[in-house]
């Protein structure tokens, strides 16, 4: 037996069912209008930072140097005197000629190298330092003798001599100056030493010139 299902005819009610479709239109149709409504005033809001003022970075200008300007002298420049830098500082006080004599006129500080005060020309052989010279002047002869005197009491130590080579090599007499000395003794056997000794002179500019020099010289007692 196959069970057969019946439907039975029902009645509707045309006027509720169109009252219900009016109300739910219009509240869908409200909804879309409120969420249309917030989307234009979200898209509206501008919440971007903006800069009111502009800024502009400007490189600073280098102002020209200008050359300084010689200062107009008075009196016409006559001369002065180039000091030199001595190349070793000295650890001892040399020796003061009391009878030479000093001109504070020389050192006006201005005018020409080698001049003088009083436009006086300057010397055409000068004494230079060693620090100053294209070649130094080298020792061709012996270093002088130990005193046996001075040997044979164990007397030692370090002479130093200051002198002037001329532009043959040889010591000029008035410049020897004994600057240090362990003892008296040594003074004559340098002396008589000076007086014979032979330099290789030095040269500037391809020519012999005047040089003063500091010679070191070392006695030791042998051992034997």
């Amino acid at each position: 037996m196959v069970p057969t299902l019946i439907e039975s005819a029902r009645k509707t009610d045309k006027q509720r069912i169109l009252g219900t479709a009016v109300v739910s239109f219009t509240i869908h149709a409200g909804v879309i209008a409120g969420a249309v409504f917030a989307t234009l005033q979200v898209q509206g809001t501008d919440h971007t930072v903006r800069m009111d003022t502009t800024m502009v970075l400007l490189a600073p200008q280098q102002q020209p140097k200008l050359e300084p300007q010689p200062v107009p002298l008075d009196v016409p420049v006559k001369g002065f005197q180039t000091v030199v830098v001595p190349a070793e500082i000295p650890t001892d006080i040399p020796p003061v000629d009391l009878h030479e004599r000093f001109d504070p006129k020389d050192y006006s500080g201005a005018g020409v190298e080698g001049g003088r005060a009083k436009g006086v020309a300057p010397d055409d052989n000068p004494v230079y330092v060693e620090a100053v010279v294209e070649q130094r002047p080298a020792l061709l002869s012996g270093p002088p003798s130990y005193p046996e005197l001075l040997r044979g009491a164990g007397i030692r130590g370090r002479v130093v001599l200051q002198a002037v080579v001329d532009t043959t090599g040889r010591l000029e007499p008035h410049s020897i100056r004994i600057l240090q000395s362990p003892h008296a003794g040594f003074g004559p056997s340098i002396r008589q030493w000076a007086a014979s000794a032979l330099f290789r002179p030095a040269r500037l500019q391809g020519r012999a010139v005047r040089v003063l020099v500091r010679l070191p010289l070392d006695y030791a007692v042998s051992q034997n």
